[in-house]
């Protein structure tokens, strides 16, 4: 049994063959995934597809670069939507200076504000990070102190990990889970496997980010949930442990982070 811990299920992409989609997923012992939100509209979406299919969870926020419109009056909506049922997570939020879609200090505003939220809903968060590790652990550092003992237990990933061993360590000690997706499979990716090979088994996630990030040997083509598997294969290999050992380590990791029942039950 796989989770996959990221997947924008409600994306475009998928108009046209969601149920079969899914269907492939569980086919290929994909059972649950994990729907993030980039901003209002979508977190709805989400929502949508957690009630209409059995094992969809969804998480909502306000991406960064999604946040140049961003003002504190979202902070209620967001927080109307996480109490709808089978919303697991505030996500995926986070700092991106790869696109210049918004300034760098209403990313700070709208991130931090949301981590706020999420603190005061017990909800963990989906860390989103591209170019931006300095500032992004620097915030992260400074609000995991004033959590309590139990909400740092559960206080959430940094997903489609992509940065250095020093990083991913600074990041385990403020309690973070790591997420990783297709580009640990790449060729040239032996750094990115260095990384993922050094953090424990226990504190591991896996995760497609579809339709994005298509891992080898599908690469180039649309990703899809039933991919995860190749993500798991890859740090099974990495970690010298059979596919069941990583699978049964990451999908525990997934249900004590994001509080997940077992599929076919109530919540």
């Amino acid at each position: 049994m796989l989770i996959d811990t990221h997947c924008h299920f409600n994306f475009e992409a998928f108009a046209s063959d969601r149920d079969a989609i899914w269907q492939e997923a569980l086919a290929h012992g994909v059972r649950r995934l994990i729907n993030p939100a980039v901003d209002l509209e979508s977190g709805a979406q989400a929502l949508e597809l957690a009630a209409r299919y059995d094992g969809v969870y969804a998480a909502v926020g306000i991406h960064p670069n999604y946040t140049a419109n961003y003002t504190p009056s979202l902070l209620d909506q967001i927080a109307a939507q996480a109490a709808q049922p089978k919303c697991v997570a505030i996500g995926e939020i986070g700092l991106d200076y790869y696109w210049d879609e918004s300034p760098k200090a209403q990313q700070w505003r709208a991130f931090e504000d949301q981590l706020t939220l999420a603190a005061r809903l017990g909800l963990p968060v989906i860390i989103h990070n591209r170019e931006a590790t300095a500032d992004l652990l620097r915030i992260l550092s400074a609000w995991q102190a004033t959590l309590s003992a139990e909400q740092r237990a559960r206080i959430g990933v940094l997903h489609s990990f992509s940065a250095s061993s020093e990083s991913a360590e600074q990041a385990l000690a403020l309690g973070f889970y790591l997420g990783f997706s297709g580009p640990i499979t790449y060729k040239k990716a032996d750094a990115l496997r260095a990384v993922a090979a050094q953090v424990p088994l226990e504190r591991l996630l896996i995760e497609t980010d579809a339709p994005y990030l298509t891992p080898h040997p599908h690469r180039g083509q649309r990703n899809v949930p039933a991919h995860v598997r190749y993500v798991a294969e890859q740090l099974a290999a990495l970690h010298r442990c059979t596919f069941e050992q990583l699978a049964q380590q990451t999908t525990r990791n997934a249900e004590l982070l994001f509080n997940l029942p077992m599929p076919g039950t109530l919540r």
